[in-house]
């Protein structure tokens, strides 16, 4: 079976944690401190914290908007989505309010979010769903225009968690001015065992953000940590410095990754266009995606899967939408754009593990029907 996803380990790694094993400091430390240095200048965004997990770095992101200006509001995000995207919202204690998704993108419908904008909107979550980055442009032209209508400009929140290596108009993802969080989880482009990133878009928010990701607690305000003041609570988000250890190994590497999963996808792009049965999704020429999984959207979705399956090719739908659970039943919305695709939609491998006869094989088993 040609697997979907698959772990992505350098060969550096055992020995850089085999040096901090040797060490007798696992904790935060200096491996930590020099992989923060690293993807900083990766990202060329000196405004960055590592974090335990995406998921955590979503919390802590909700947190500082929801003290900044109140959980009694509400939250625009979509439901075709990882449920670590939308579940921080309700544990701060905040409104989910679902935006559609767009069809050719599978990513935010950024008609329907200006259409949802209120003055009771304290943030936007937004998802680069597979790598895609949404139009974040567009984007500030809506904040713009509900900046003008409403007089307020939500705090965006870009779940990164499919993206690194992604670009918008030659720049990272993090460096448009939003906060912005990626996941380094096992099966990532970049990963560290499990961990997570989180960009801040000025200086007050990542001095608060460092504070809260260990308790509240100033750590470098000398002294015994423990006796120094905690003017606001925090959490227990830190990374250590055996997964920074794993990171900086694999930070050596992830770029040919990247590049491999893009060639494949490019090869995707010209062998399944105008397939019958099957839509490819949007590619703009402003962005450069990373394509941790690549979407397709077919018809008869359960055939196309069993066809796969009986060609040794797995798939998934990745996530499910995430409002029909229980959890989100006080959140009904009605998604006409989500609605049409939900039950068409379907990731292929599209990994550095997948060779040119294995991309062969897959196209040509897609190109013979189902």
């Amino acid at each position: 079976m040609i697997p979907l996803f698959k772990v992505a380990m350098s060969e550096k790694a055992s020995a850089l944690v085999g040096e901090v094993l040797d060490s007798g400091y696992i904790g935060q430390g200096a491996k930590v401190d020099e992989f923060e240095r690293a993807l900083a200048e990766r990202l060329d965004n000196p405004r960055i914290l590592t974090v335990n997990s995406a998921t955590s770095g979503l919390h802590l992101a909700l947190h500082l908007v929801a003290t900044e200006s109140g959980r009694d509001g509400e939250v625009l995000a979509t439901a075709l989505t990882c449920t670590a995207t939308n579940w921080p919202i309700l544990a701060n204690g905040m409104r989910i309010r679902w935006v559609d998704t767009d069809p050719a993108t599978l990513n935010v419908d950024l008609d329907d979010l200006a259409r949802k904008i209120t003055p009771a909107t304290r943030a936007i979550v937004l998802v680069h769903w597979g790598g895609y980055p949404v139009d974040l442009d567009r984007l500030n032209r809506v904040l713009d225009q509900a900046e003008r209508v409403h007089g307020v400009r939500p705090r965006v929140i870009e779940d990164c968690a499919d993206a690194w290596g992604a670009t918008y108009r030659g720049v990272p993802l993090g460096g448009h001015g939003n906060i912005s969080v990626y996941s380094f989880q096992a099966i990532k482009h970049l990963t560290t065992g499990d961990g997570g990133l989180i960009v801040l878009p000025d200086d007050e928010l990542l001095h608060r953000a460092r504070m809260l990701r260990w308790y509240g607690i100033d750590r470098d305000g000398g002294g015994a940590r423990f006796k120094n003041d905690i003017p606001e609570y925090g959490f227990k988000f830190n990374m250590n410095d055996i997964n920074a250890a794993i990171g900086l190994a694999n930070l050596e590497t992830v770029d040919g990754l990247v590049a491999r999963h893009r060639e494949n996808a490019a090869f995707y792009d010209g062998e399944l266009a105008g397939v019958g049965g099957l839509e490819l999704t949007e590619r703009a020429s402003d962005r450069n995606p990373s394509f941790w999984y690549y979407s397709l959207k077919v018809d008869n979705r359960d055939a196309f899967v069993r066809r796969m399956k009986e060609a040794g090719i797995a798939t998934s739908e990745v996530h499910e939408r995430n409002d029909v659970y229980g959890a989100t039943q006080d959140c009904k919305a009605v998604l006409p754009g989500l609605d049409g695709v939900a039950g068409r939609h379907i990731a292929i491998p599209v990994g550095w593990w997948v060779s040119d006869d294995d991309r062969t094989h897959i196209a040509q088993t897609i190109k013979g029907g189902w």
